[in-house]
């Protein structure tokens, strides 16, 4: 069932979205997506906490020495984020340099965007997909924004 505050929250983000020019390659991808029958790729994107969705996490403890790391923050609520989901398997496919870290921001039992999760709060994500992305030596290179725009551009080459 769902929510009618979490459905104004999901009608409000969507409309910053559609607004934002800046996000126009990760649309443009999604809607491609919806073209393709799920389940085309099998690419290696690393799930960290299946088992602990939504708890904080240590970010440098999710960085791959040597590769390019994406951190890919979501939410299995979020229609975006279950679209892009194989894109960024394709990604990873075609990409041996990035590392794709899919970090779960629900905690178990909650419908819905879970934004009050420790783990939403702790890196303050207030969209998702939201993306982190680290140089191979472990560095912020971009987030929020930037990194979407960086993660679009990459997906339109893959």
């Amino acid at each position: 069932m769902i929510d009618i505050h979490h459905l104004r929250h999901y009608v409000k983000a969507m409309s910053r979205v559609r607004k934002s020019l800046a996000l126009l390659p990760v649309l443009a991808a999604v809607l491609a997506l919806a073209l393709i029958p799920s389940g085309t790729w099998a690419g290696s994107v690393t799930d960290v906490n299946p088992n602990n969705p939504g708890e904080p996490l240590d970010i440098k403890s999710l960085l791959v020495k040597g590769k390019t790391t994406v951190l890919d923050f979501h939410s299995p609520f979020c229609p975006p984020c279950v679209k892009l989901a194989p894109l960024m398997a394709k990604l990873a496919k075609k990409r041996p340099d990035l590392a794709i870290i899919k970090v779960n921001i629900n905690r178990p039992g909650v419908n819905g965007i879970d934004w009050r999760s420790p783990l939403a709060q702790q890196y303050q994500i207030r969209q998702v997909p939201y993306f982190m992305i680290f140089n191979p030596k472990g560095q912020p290179v971009a987030q929020g924004r930037e990194a979407t725009q960086k993660v679009g551009g990459w997906l339109q080459e893959a």
